[in-house]
């Protein structure tokens, strides 16, 4: 039994997970015409692909994924905080820190434009904190979604103070 012949989980050998892709062997005529859906493969390094295919394909993003991507890496950065929902321009609820930043994208392939909304602890330098969030959420949007954050807008809505411990008389 050669090498080919065997499965690379059976071999002796150290390099067994690392050796070449045994070959597949083309369908029998007979195979074909018993299953039509069986179609022959062409071996591109890694994959095999259909010839009909014409390539790994593509992945595409929704802006509502895109969005919650960037307002979990947003809170990554320390010293940011979250923003309240707006309706009519009018603040829901209020600016804690303890929320998640709110982002809009608008999508143009592979690349992605950003509104964000967040708050910053006091006293940090603001203009350190939104530069550290653009450099941050650009990085991410690349590594994880391969998008491109060209134009990133962010608007500081609160600032807030580190809570206070809690006093208790005894």
């Amino acid at each position: 039994m050669s090498t080919t012949d065997t499965p690379a989980f059976d071999r002796p050998d150290s390099d067994a997970m690392t050796g070449p892709i045994p070959t597949v062997p083309a369908a029998s005529p007979d195979a074909t015409a018993t299953n039509p859906s069986m179609e022959p493969v062409t071996d591109s390094g890694r994959h095999r692909l259909r010839p009909d295919a014409g390539g790994p394909g593509a992945t595409t993003f929704e802006r509502g994924a895109v969005e919650k991507l960037a307002a979990h890496a947003a809170g990554e950065v320390d010293r940011v905080g979250g923003a309240a929902n707006r309706l009519l321009g009018v603040a829901v609820g209020s600016d804690d820190a303890d929320r998640s930043a709110k982002v809009t994208a608008q999508l143009d392939g592979t690349v992605a434009t950003l509104t964000v909304r967040l708050s910053v602890l006091y006293p940090a330098p603001v203009g350190q904190v939104t530069a550290h969030v653009r450099e941050h959420l650009a990085e991410r949007l690349s590594t994880l979604a391969g998008l491109d954050a060209r134009r990133i807008d962010i608007t500081v809505a609160a600032l807030h103070t580190p809570a206070a411990p809690v006093r208790r008389l005894t």
